[in-house]
């Protein structure tokens, strides 16, 4: 009698991974916790002490949290980087598959990472050399708005006045407005001062929004063709590749590992990804649709993104979800969004 073989079925993720904002004081030291000894963190910070900058694990473990400090681009980027990647490392590859990654505004670079189409060396000079420049220039800012009841749910006509009122704003009296980010019941707005404040002054006053997004260029509009063109000039030898797992970038389009040009891969990141709005929510549209996930995880640090990724969810009806209370009452019986900044749920992956 011969033993049959027993297969495991790997469960099946959707990869988001965090954009800025998500590294605050809250998530000074998990990087120590998860990823002290890597061998890839020293490499990192070699690269930034090659830079003249302070390395990822001094400003992690040894200097004390400041916003003012750890929030500018050239220092709060490569934290989040490095956060995420040690999430994504120490999920279980014989327990789960990851058939295609993403990720809201920065998080598209983490993805090339965690896609495989740049190495992790090669990210990080990336998501720096990106997260320096946007700081040099800071051009504008963001301020982030909900357009979704209390129960998360889609309030259709109250997203066509938001993005009505931006169009009336933009261009009157010097002001500069555009959309920013589509972030599953929020909407990113992305402008000049003048264009902030006049927005800020009209947009009715809820809970703590409008709110302004800390130490945020106006990403994802025309407002970032300087730095667009210098980053294209900086960057021009930057060594992406055909990615081993599908990506979904910020219109929804996918990158596959049989069908991707690596020059185009090149020609977005550094192109039309800075200065056209991030379609985050098209982005999961096009994940849950295409690549049918069990789960979507988002690694660390914090679990900011979780919200709006429901949110998102919700107007999707996936699974069934149709609200805040129904998306809360699934979490707690058998999570469908896994964010791995809550330690309780991190577990839930680990090798």
């Amino acid at each position: 009698m011969t033993a049959s073989n027993t297969t495991v079925t790997r469960e099946r993720l959707l990869l988001v991974c965090p954009g800025r904002g998500t590294y605050n004081a809250p998530e000074w030291g998990s990087l120590k916790r998860q990823a002290s000894g890597s061998e890839w963190l020293a490499r990192f910070d070699a690269q930034r002490r090659e830079a003249g900058l302070p390395s990822l694990r001094e400003l992690d473990g040894e200097i004390p949290f400041r916003q003012s400090l750890h929030g500018r681009g050239e220092h709060a980027s490569p934290l989040i980087y490095a956060c995420a990647l040690a999430d994504m490392q120490a999920i279980d590859p014989e327990r789960y598959e990851v058939v295609a990654v993403t990720g809201n505004s920065m998080g598209w670079y983490i993805a090339l990472a965690g896609s495989g189409a740049l190495t992790p060396e090669d990210a990080h000079h990336l998501i720096g050399t990106m997260g320096q420049m946007m700081q040099e220039t800071l051009v504008g800012g963001q301020v982030l708005y909900p357009w979704v009841d209390e129960q998360w749910r889609p309030q259709w006509s109250l997203r066509r006045d938001l993005l009505g009122l931006v169009e009336r704003l933009h261009g009157e009296q010097g002001a500069a407005l555009y959309l920013s980010i589509d972030l599953g019941g929020m909407l990113v707005f992305g402008g000049n001062e003048v264009g902030l404040a006049r927005l800020t002054e009209a947009l009715p006053p809820r809970e703590r929004f409008p709110m302004r997004l800390h130490q945020h260029s106006a990403f994802h509009t025309p407002l970032q063709q300087e730095v667009r063109e210098a980053a294209r000039q900086r960057l021009t030898d930057a060594p992406f590749r055909v990615p081993r797992v599908p990506m979904i970038d910020g219109r929804g389009h996918v990158w596959t590992p049989w069908s991707t040009a690596p020059q185009a891969l090149w020609d977005y990141t550094l192109g039309e990804q800075l200065v056209a709005p991030y379609d985050y929510t098209a982005a999961l549209r096009v994940g849950i649709r295409e690549f049918a996930p069990d789960r979507i995880v988002i690694p660390g640090p914090g679990a900011t993104l979780g919200g709006a990724t429901a949110q998102a969810l919700i107007q999707l009806g996936w699974k069934g979800l149709d609200s805040k209370e129904a998306f809360q009452a699934r979490q707690a019986d058998d999570p469908l969004l896994i964010c791995m900044g809550m330690p309780e749920q991190r577990d839930w992956l680990l090798r």
